[in-house]
């Protein structure tokens, strides 16, 4: 009976890999037409009686500035090009200040974000941890940087309601995203950790003094020059082709 329960469990857990491995591919060229947080808010809000219409245009890659994307790396994960999923020295430092008693600090590069806001549900249980490293490695496997910024500039969550760049530039500057101004963008990536109580349109002292770091920190990792280098990245596993003659 034993030996029959390990089987089947088994036989799940290489279905489960399967199935989530051919969907991460499928993803590399189908734009996700939702997240499974957007999915998590709109049903939170229904069980706490306060409807809200969730806000997300898609727009591609060439379409969104490269201030907001050098932004968002800026703020969010200074070695996204570097890594490969995990911040290992970032983890280290938060588990040391957390376990000192300070506030609780995380260390989710953009990678890990783009697989939990896309897969997963909120939460700190061990499950869903576990699940989100699964599918954070599938994604840098599977997935090129550019594809991955990309995915996370259309999912990201910019207020209630507000998802992905288009909806939150909109929303907060009365633009389209590939007009977003520079200090428009830093301001948009200032308010990620905690955007559902942060404004970018209505920013206090503390929003405009990260959004000063952010620019400053964008100038320093290269600007457009960092976004150029970074759209000619695939993972080490892809054909390598020769040059053109």
């Amino acid at each position: 009976m034993l030996r029959n329960l390990l089987r089947r469990l088994t036989k799940l857990l290489l279905w489960f890999a399967a199935l989530s491995a051919v969907l991460v591919l499928a993803l590399r060229w189908i734009d996700p037409p939702g997240t499974a947080l957007m999915v998590e808010r709109k049903v939170q809000s229904w069980v706490d009686g306060k409807p809200i219409d969730l806000q997300r245009t898609w727009r591609p890659w060439h379409e969104l500035p490269n201030d907001l994307k050098i932004a968002v790396i800026a703020a969010e994960d200074q070695k996204f090009a570097e890594h490969w999923g995990f911040d290992v020295s970032a983890i280290r430092q938060a588990l040391a200040h957390n376990a000192d008693g300070g506030n609780l600090r995380g260390a989710s590069t953009i990678s890990q974000q783009v697989a939990k806001n896309l897969f997963l549900w909120s939460g700190r249980s061990w499950p869903r941890k576990a699940l989100e490293a699964w599918f954070t490695g599938l994604i840098e496997l599977l997935w090129p940087k550019q594809r991955i910024l990309e995915v996370y500039l259309n999912s990201v969550e910019w207020g209630d309601g507000v998802f992905g760049a288009e909806a939150a530039a909109r929303h907060h500057f009365k633009v389209a995203a590939p007009y977003l101004s520079r200090q428009q963008a830093s301001l948009l990536a200032a308010v990620l950790p905690n955007p559902r109580a942060w404004s970018a349109s209505r920013p206090g002292p503390r929003i405009q003094r990260r959004a000063n770091w952010i620019r400053q920190q964008s100038y320093q990792l290269g600007g457009s020059h960092y976004i150029s280098q970074l759209s000619r990245r695939a993972p080490d596993w892809w054909p390598q082709w020769p040059p053109l003659p």
